[in-house]
């Protein structure tokens, strides 16, 4: 295609809604006061937009960032204009959590979420044992938009279901996972498979998003 075809082609979609896709991996928030969101997902943004880091939490997410290097680092977005986020090439998924509803998320996945959302980032303290990175999890409640994201498709399951660490992207808020290790598996496959540990989500009633990826923390 010409110049002219390229540039209108690509040019991006404007609509009315606050959070839209503009392809499958680039979300494009209309901005009209702030938003939360993943710390360096920036990749353009049009008008007056500025931006700070956070911590949730206060001195207590601050220091439990510093005594681990795990946590997710957030960055408040505010200011009139669009401002497209990505991050490494996922795909972006759009949620509306309404009033009192709550979704876990794994602090590598959350991308951005509107500012009347409450969030705080804590530590799984009953799967510390895994070798998943997703130790530390962001907790979001409603009511708002929240964008996550996933290696490809992500798949949702009822629970109860167990599932592999390191490709569980997120849960409901009614729902809370515990690890089990399977030593057999382990010695079957061998020392550095995660498939010998596994959480198990064991009340009935919720879901869990996991991904056709296995999502390695660094440094394993």
């Amino acid at each position: 295609m010409d110049l002219d075809e390229f540039v209108n082609s690509h040019a991006p979609d404007e609509t009315s809604e606050t959070f839209e896709l503009e392809n499958s991996k680039l979300l494009d928030i209309d901005l009209e006061g702030e938003i939360m969101a993943k710390a360096g997902s920036m990749v353009s943004y049009t008008g007056d937009i500025s931006f700070e880091q956070k911590s949730a939490g206060g001195l207590k997410g601050m220091l439990k960032k510093k005594a681990t290097g795990e946590g997710q680092k957030m960055m408040r977005a505010s200011g009139d204009g669009h401002l497209y986020l990505a991050d490494q090439g996922k795909e972006v998924q759009i949620l509306e959590l309404d009033a009192g509803e709550e979704i876990s998320v794994n602090g590598n996945d959350v991308l951005a979420f509107e500012s009347q959302v409450n969030w705080d980032i804590k530590m799984m303290s009953s799967i510390a044992g895994t070798s998943t990175g997703g130790l530390f999890n962001v907790f979001l409640e409603g009511p708002g938009h929240v964008a996550i994201t996933t290696h490809g498709k992500p798949l949702v399951l009822e629970t109860p279901v167990s599932t592999d660490p390191n490709a569980t992207v997120a849960w409901s808020g009614n729902v809370s996972p515990s690890s089990k290790r399977d030593l057999n598996l382990k010695t079957f496959i061998g020392k550095s498979s995660g498939e010998s540990y596994q959480l198990r989500f064991g009340e009935p009633g919720g879901f869990v998003i996991v991904q056709p990826y296995e999502e390695v923390a660094p440094g394993q």
